[in-house]
């Protein structure tokens, strides 16, 4: 009879840890819907602080612990460039940091001085008039997981249908959600400098560079690109070697599927225009709404007229 007891007991112990694992991953956004729109953007033009990486994206999450111990209370922010499922982890690039200050406002030299201290470069970003986005819930580490598992095959999917140029790719952590944004126009001006910097000595050393190095990242930025604030001397040399831990130390996307077949500055080489969409967004997310840019971004198509296809 003991023993029937014992057995009963594990048994329930073994039922309620897996009824305890699956409310955890459900609650970390494991059955959550992923909505992919374009429309307006959920942020207004920002300042950053951020370290460049260059490797597999798994590995920024030290990054993401340095920034977030240096000042907990600002929004984390990533800009990936290359697309982990094309090109090799090695040589994958993207900008790891906080979100210093947003809109019209800019953020305090204090600020400012304390990222360069660990190390940080600080660079600026526009409102985007027109961005393809998605959210995903934020409520434990688990959800970095599921939401590089769910939501970038969304993007995918919902940007190769529809053969847009939208590019790079953001992630915003904001209270208790991820934003994803990817800009359709005036891509160039998310371009860190280190990254042009890369396709340039590539160029120089008439090397054929796996991300980006067919002349599309080339054509996309302009010299009109945001400045990046200069950094104090030796600021680069300085490093973050006594921050306690803070986010997640992976990101986890080598694992994921149902990528686009090309780097995200090529996969709309040929796409179409935002201006073609039907805007799901009604407005942002996070700021207000911002006017239209007169230019169109790229990978727009011109349509043959009706004359046109009578010749072909």
């Amino acid at each position: 009879m003991s023993d029937l007891l014992l057995l009963g007991l594990i048994g329930g112990l073994t039922l309620l840890l897996l009824m305890t694992l699956l409310a955890f991953v459900g609650y970390s956004g494991l059955l959550a819907e992923v909505s992919v729109s374009a429309g307006s953007p959920p942020i207004r033009n920002i300042t950053m602080a951020y370290k460049f990486h260059v490797g597999p994206y798994s590995d920024t999450g030290q990054l993401f612990t340095e920034s977030c111990s240096i000042s907990p209370k600002l929004r984390s922010i990533a800009v990936y460039y290359d697309n982990p499922h094309t090109i090799p982890p090695g040589k994958c690039r993207c900008a790891v940091g906080s979100i210093l200050s947003e809109g019209e406002e800019p953020p305090s030299p204090e600020l400012i001085q304390l990222y360069q201290k660990y190390g940080f470069k600080i660079f600026s970003f526009p409102a985007p008039s027109h961005v393809v986005t998605a959210t995903f819930p934020y409520t434990t580490t688990l959800s970095i997981w599921l939401a590089a598992r769910q939501v970038h095959p969304a993007l995918d999917t919902y940007i190769k249908e529809r053969k847009l140029c939208a590019h790079p790719r953001l992630e915003i952590y904001q209270q208790d959600q991820i934003h994803f944004v990817c800009p359709l126009a005036r891509q160039g001006d998310f371009y860190v400098p280190e990254v042009k910097e890369t396709e340039r000595k590539c160029r120089g050393l008439g090397e054929s560079c796996d991300p980006q190095t067919d002349g599309t990242e080339a054509d996309v930025m302009s010299d009109s690109s945001s400045l990046s604030l200069e950094a104090s001397p030796g600021s680069r040399e300085t490093s973050a070697t006594t921050l306690s831990p803070g986010v997640s130390s992976s990101r986890g996307w080598e694992d994921g599927d149902n990528r686009s077949e090309h780097s995200y500055s090529e996969s709309g080489a040929s796409g179409s225009s935002f201006e073609e969409l039907d805007l799901e967004g009604e407005g942002p997310f996070l700021g207000e709404p911002r006017p239209s840019p007169e230019a169109k971004p790229l990978g727009a198509t011109r349509q043959p007229s009706t004359s046109e296809k009578g010749e072909e």
